[in-house]
């Protein structure tokens, strides 16, 4: 498909769920002058766009006759979709963090086996609609104690950095998503968008888990995590686990961005700043290079 056959499918499906969700209650667009810009370059009279509809779409569904659940289902177009998924995000008060990652990666899968090169949103809403009471059963029944078992020990505690490599991180709700979850999670360490893309985060091992649990399943050309260290705590806990902190809080980075798209960082800065934090030894396992 070539960008302006994108730009029709997506214009087509945009209009398709505005008339299916008129109320601001049911369907917000997030930048209608993205939408704008979409529009009048399906009519010929303007150049590609330079932002990406991004939309948010609010249901009450009743998956149990006795209760009533609130769900959003937020998504964002890449400039290739339909040929490549679009970025959907769903939110609900009644699934816990560990039954939403798993939601998503299922309604990923389901969306990658079934509507590859097709627009899928109006799928992926209904998916959600069909499998949600599956994920909030489970969801009651992990959280619910068993009477018969004694507890089970508390598990050691583990500190653990993760350093993870994209290929590229461009997309502002990507980057709106890292900065996010990073502070709800209680991480520290820093994201470096541009081409590569480089996202470190430091702190408990459950919460960096979920962290990478959560920014894999997104759609990315690539994206791995190229080292990781696990240190134990010995029992000692969150006194030893803020001292083994390089970073204090989580940001974004930016290094003296260049080149034609101003996504290019300067790798020289980046190992100075690496190096002031002492782990300056990341930068040849990022680029196979001593760093100066």
């Amino acid at each position: 498909m070539s960008r302006l056959e994108w730009a029709e499918c997506q214009l087509a499906e945009l209009e398709l769920l505005c008339s299916m969700f008129p109320s601001q209650e049911e369907l917000q667009i997030s930048d209608q002058l993205a939408v704008a810009e979409l529009r009048s370059f399906v009519e010929g009279s303007a150049h590609t766009p330079a932002s990406r509809p991004q939309f948010v779409i609010k249901q009450n569904l009743h998956p149990a006759a006795t209760e009533k659940v609130d769900v959003t289902v937020s998504c964002a177009f890449p400039s290739e979709y339909p040929s490549v998924l679009p970025e959907i995000t769903v939110r609900c008060a009644s699934l816990s963090r560990a039954q939403q990652t798993r939601l998503h990666a299922d309604l990923t899968a389901y969306l990658m086996e079934n509507c590859q090169g097709e627009v899928c949103v109006l799928s992926a809403v209904d998916w959600v609609k069909d499998n949600l009471q599956l994920f909030i059963n489970k969801s009651s029944s992990a959280a619910a104690p068993s009477k018969k078992e004694p507890a089970s020990p508390r598990p050691h505690q583990v500190f653990s950095r993760l350093w993870i490599y994209s290929h590229h991180i461009y997309n502002k709700t990507k980057r709106k998503n890292i900065l996010e979850w990073s502070k709800e999670l209680g991480l520290s360490g820093f994201s470096m968008p541009g081409k590569p893309g480089i996202v470190c985060v430091e702190g408990p091992q459950i919460a960096c888990e979920e962290f990478w649990s959560r920014v894999k399943v997104l759609t990315w050309k690539k994206i791995m995590i190229r080292h990781r260290e696990d240190i134990p705590l010995d029992g000692q806990g969150d006194e030893k686990m803020e001292s083994l902190r390089k970073f204090t809080g989580f940001e974004e980075a930016m290094f003296d961005p260049h080149g034609n798209r101003g996504n290019h960082m300067d790798l020289g800065q980046l190992y100075k700043f690496l190096n002031e934090k002492g782990c300056c030894d990341v930068f040849q396992m990022y680029f196979g290079i001593e760093g100066r």
